[in-house]
């Protein structure tokens, strides 16, 4: 397997754009946070997160496999398909145990205070509705606790 850098892209989203350019996936998680402006990602951390029909060809890219990408709400930058934020941060709630908690509290937090300190706007899976209760005092208190 080949492993991709992003040490010749002055933005995640420049590097996200070129790389997956030719490439039926779509940007979720914490790449989709990122990319969508909701969290800042690492540095010099050169992991990608997207949704593919097909195992891909790069280590550094966690190919989540599904069979469609019917249903699942994108949004589109470039030519990169990203999951729309609700679709973002509902995937992330459902998926909690596997996902980067760090950034889901701070993509949940920035929302949270770029929207007038409210998560109004949000739509929330019903089945995600008990775990986001759980979280958002988290994601509220964020920038407190770090």
């Amino acid at each position: 397997m080949r492993t991709l850098t992003n040490n010749s892209f002055l933005t995640s989203r420049d590097w996200h754009e070129a790389v997956l350019a030719n490439h039926d996936v779509v940007l979720c998680h914490a790449s989709a946070l990122e990319h969508l402006g909701l969290w800042g990602g690492y540095l010099s951390v050169s992991e990608i997160d997207v949704y593919s029909l097909r195992p891909g060809e790069y280590e550094n890219i966690t190919y989540h496999i599904i069979n469609t990408f019917d249903g699942i709400d994108t949004i589109s930058f470039g030519g990169t398909r990203c999951t729309t934020i609700n679709q973002t941060f509902n995937d992330m709630i459902a998926d909690f145990d596997n996902v980067d908690e760090q950034a889901l509290l701070e993509g949940l937090s920035h929302y949270y205070y770029t929207h007038g300190e409210s998560f109004d706007g949000l739509e929330i899976n019903s089945e995600n509705f008990e775990r986001f209760n759980e979280i958002k005092n988290w994601a509220i208190e964020y920038y407190d606790e770090v």
